[in-house]
């Protein structure tokens, strides 16, 4: 079995054996033949069984762990297919029928994200291991679950690194190209095709479930409002006015389609398509509560500097524009931007803004985006609810 297997150098098997599931390539003493993507037996140097993983040469993580026991490995992943399903049944219905089902190294399935949006899943891959499982995880979805449809939305940059082309297109089933989900009692239209992430930011569930609950008699800024999911859960929860601003006249079509969907035309609140740093430089009253959620600043680490640079500008610009006693929500889904250093950057903006700021609540984790404990490196989406004055 030695002979097949990836032995880990002398003193470098502790992040496995603490259920870790990444191996770096530093980490690596030999390597059997084997091709790109394939299960291997994982061992350290003195010759103990540490559990099994797929394999890519093309990566600096070499190695992602499926099992840290003798599991066979395709057994474990669909123990962990089918506990991840479980674990949304119990705690995510009937809040909502839209959930995502699997969220990557947090459900113990590194690369593979999966959401389901009422009938329809989209899957998300990023990784040559995870890509030669697919016809293994299709199978597993599609008796657990019965799917009207599944499609794939494997977009994603990090596929370079592993060799792999970026893929979007339809795997099972109807195709379809949009689809109504609800939410805690409010409806949101879903383009499957053609949209960010795959569809719909699930992770802000309990985001948006505290700005309703704070939104009433408020006159709310709405920036990067994507397809107006903070929109229309602070017009339900009473704002007196919603303005939602993106640069993508896309979104903001979509966006208006889901006000229209839950009851709310335009008239007070209004649909801008325009910079938001451009938008937040304008003369204009200040609002009463604003939300600031951006795209990634820092999709890699080089891009650390140039992106807190960016957050504190918009920060900066955004408090300049609260009122005083009023509630500020910024939020940063940059993975290389850890809470630390977001906090950091809010007392720089603050600083510079000339406020008295107190953080009074932080990103309130869905529970469908688990993280496992073994593996924080999974945690990327950090947020303060700042009280301005």
């Amino acid at each position: 079995m030695k002979e097949r297997s990836v032995i880990l150098k002398k003193n470098r098997d502790k992040p496995i054996r603490q259920r870790h599931h990444w191996i770096f390539s530093g980490a690596v003493q030999s390597l059997p033949d084997f091709e790109e993507g394939d299960i291997l037996p994982v061992m350290s140097s003195d010759g103990e069984f540490l559990g099994s993983a797929y394999f890519n040469r093309k990566s600096a993580i070499i190695g992602r762990m499926l099992s840290f026991d003798r599991t066979p490995p395709l057994e474990s992943v669909e123990h962990k297919l089918l506990d991840a399903i479980a674990l949304r049944r119990n705690l995510v219905e009937p809040a909502s029928n839209a959930q995502r089902l699997v969220n990557g190294e947090g459900d113990g399935l590194p690369g593979l994200v999966v959401d389901r949006y009422g009938d329809v899943l989209v899957i998300q891959i990023a990784t040559l291991g995870m890509e030669k499982l697919k016809p293994v995880i299709l199978g597993h979805l599609i008796r657990a679950l019965s799917p009207r449809s599944i499609q794939e939305k494997s977009n994603l940059p990090t596929r370079r690194e592993e060799g792999l082309p970026e893929f979007e297109g339809h795997l099972y089933g109807e195709k379809v190209e949009s689809i109504e989900i609800q939410e805690h009692g409010l409806r949101f239209l879903v383009e499957i095709q053609g949209s960010q992430k795959t569809g719909f930011y699930l992770d802000l569930r309990e985001m948006r479930k505290l700005v309703r609950s704070l939104a009433e008699g408020r006159r709310v800024l709405n920036c990067f409002c994507y397809t107006g999911g903070f929109s229309v859960a602070a017009l339900a929860g009473g704002a007196a006015s919603v303005d939602s601003v993106d640069s993508s006249e896309s979104a903001i079509s979509l966006a208006r389609q889901n006000l229209s969907l839950n009851g709310f035309s335009e008239g007070e609140n209004r649909l801008v398509v325009a910079d938001v740093f451009e938008f937040l430089r304008r003369e204009m009253p200040p609002y009463d509560f604003i939300i600031l959620d951006p795209p990634a600043f820092a999709k890699k680490k080089t891009d650390i500097v140039p992106a807190c640079r960016g957050y504190k500008d918009i920060n900066r610009l955004a408090l300049q524009k609260t009122k005083p006693q009023g509630l500020l929500l910024t939020l940063s889904c940059s993975h290389f931007v850890d809470e630390s250093l977001f906090q950091q950057i809010v007392f720089q903006a603050a600083a510079e803004a000339g406020r008295e700021v107190r953080i009074i609540q932080k990103h309130r984790l869905a529970y469908d985006h688990p993280i496992n404990v073994y593996h924080p490196e999974s945690e990327y989406l950090k947020g303060f609810l700042l009280y301005v004055q």
